[in-house]
């Protein structure tokens, strides 16, 4: 998206079209004048960018060039035929064009073509980023329904957050949010299609918050939404007489986190300290600051106003099979873990310490309810700030409890680690890499079996053989062989490297 700062030298018509701009007579109502290419849009925002006037051509076709006229809040754009801009006059004739809120006014230029002298590099940049991205009838207007995909979802993505996002480009009359293939995923309705294809043109591709919570948007095929009840899940703002209804938050990536900054409970001070550190920060969204994660606050406050540290309560485990490094290994998928102690009178019960609290958020988001060695454990919030270790290491139950600080198999050691960008929900298909070219496939599908589950699918990626895919009979399958084969000596030097992996084979 073109950024919105100071604009680079003024583009300028050539002479004779300047004066001709200058002498131009503004008309309201139906006098759009004689029909042309080249689009004359008035009473747009001092603030408004190439790319925000852009996407009002782009649903009626291809936007060949655009300028703007910031002092006099005027803009040009040329269409690539007349035809084009013929629909689009005819269309805006009937529904109000609206830029941030604002309505504008379009009409035919006196122009016939938008010839500039001199380059504009933001102009540019927003004509190749719209190239192909136009309707393909000039007569089409798409569907008032987007599917949008939150992928790399680090942070909860909630109704509210959708709402005011989407509502910059235009109403949004309704939302319905859902998970499908372990994605977050969201319907949203637009009140017209112009605000849709605004929105869509916009932020596809944008991040919710800093390098995480990608927007991945298309065009629905649904008509409408039918929203039965207004909750965290679903909204028809339309419609605030709805009923609440039940809402099942368990297993939902950030379930329980109360994501919108602007209601986190944040004291003047906190923010000022927050603002000051971050000062050269860029946020995507105007108005909206950064998740308190994002900027390494020392807790997540949770709905209720219940702030989480660091630490985790795992219960309902099994027993007989729990360690401490089993969790290490499972829960380090989600971040680095500290220490973890299994308590002595409850062995069904364990505390998991993070480095970071966003990774217990993660942990907690991710593995609530997810079925280990037989049993669905539950991951909540722990009232304990840090995990104890025990005084004496050699009385009873000291092996319990394991501090993994130096542990060498941490994957987040590296500030901005890659890795969170791989971060999945437990799923059927695990992610394999530091494989040694010795190993086979054979080799490698024998040692998986032996974890005990059933191997259905292997596949090495082909240009990079240090990688596979692997697909277990289950998901509880693919945790336990996780547990057990991440780090798994290979060869000599060669540990082998698991995660959860989104694809499937």
């Amino acid at each position: 998206m073109a950024a919105n700062g100071s604009s680079p030298p003024m583009v300028h018509l050539l002479e004779n079209q300047m004066n001709e701009a200058k002498k131009v007579k503004l008309t309201d109502g139906n006098e759009v004048g004689i029909p042309s290419k080249v689009i004359h849009i008035r009473s747009i925002p001092t603030e408004v960018s190439e790319t925000e006037v852009i996407s009002l051509g782009l649903p009626f076709g291809k936007v060949t060039n655009v300028l703007l006229m910031k002092k006099k809040n005027q803009a040009f754009i040329e269409l690539e035929g007349e035809s084009h801009a013929q629909a689009m006059v005819r269309y805006y004739n009937e529904v109000s064009p609206m830029i941030r809120g604002r309505p504008c006014f379009v009409q035919y230029s006196t122009h016939k073509e938008l010839k500039t002298t001199q380059v504009n590099p933001a102009a540019q940049a927003a004509l190749q980023a719209a190239d192909g991205a136009s309707a393909p009838h000039n007569t089409e207007i798409p569907k008032t329904v987007l599917r949008v995909i939150v992928e790399n979802m680090l942070y909860p993505v909630t109704v509210d957050v959708m709402h005011k996002i989407f509502s910059k480009y235009g109403t949004v009359q309704k939302i319905i949010t859902f998970t499908k293939n372990n994605t977050f995923q969201a319907l949203i309705q637009m009140a017209d299609p112009i605000a849709a294809y605004s929105a869509k043109f916009s932020l596809d591709g944008q991040n919710v918050y800093t390098a995480c919570c990608t927007l991945k948007i298309d065009f629905s095929r649904l008509d409408a939404l039918n929203v039965k009840y207004n909750n965290d899940k679903s909204r028809d703002f339309t419609n605030p007489n709805l009923p609440g209804g039940e809402t099942i938050t368990g297993g939902l990536p950030g379930a329980g986190i109360q994501p919108d900054p602007q209601h986190m409970a944040l004291n003047l001070a906190t923010m000022a300290q927050l603002q000051a550190a971050h000062a050269g920060q860029q946020f995507p969204f105007p108005g909206m600051s950064p998740h308190p994660a994002a900027m390494g606050l020392q807790g997540f406050h949770m709905a209720g106003g219940l702030q989480t540290g660091s630490v985790v309560l795992v219960s309902n485990l099994n027993e007989e099979m729990v360690t401490p490094e089993a969790l290490f290994t499972l829960f380090g998928v989600y971040g680095d873990v500290v220490r973890v102690k299994i308590l002595f009178n409850k062995k069904d019960n364990a505390l998991v310490q993070f480095a970071e609290p966003r990774q217990a958020a993660l942990a907690m988001s991710h593995l609530d309810k997810v079925k280990v060695w037989g049993k669905q454990i539950r991951v909540a919030a722990s009232k304990h700030p840090v995990v104890q270790m025990p005084k004496d290491s050699q009385s009873e139950g000291g092996n319990l409890t394991k501090d993994f600080t130096n542990s060498p198999l941490h994957r987040f050691k590296k500030k901005g680690s890659k890795n969170y960008q791989n971060i999945y929900a437990p799923s059927g298909t695990l992610h394999l890499s530091n494989i040694p070219p010795t190993a086979s496939e054979e080799d490698l599908k024998e040692a998986f079996a032996q974890t005990g589950g059933e191997v259905k699918h292997f596949k090495f990626f082909p240009k990079d053989r240090k990688m596979a895919l692997i697909e277990m009979g289950s998901i509880e399958e693919s945790v336990t062989a996780l547990i057990e084969m991440h780090n798994y000596q290979l060869g000599d030097s060669s540990h082998l490297r698991v995660s959860f992996s989104k694809s499937t084979i």
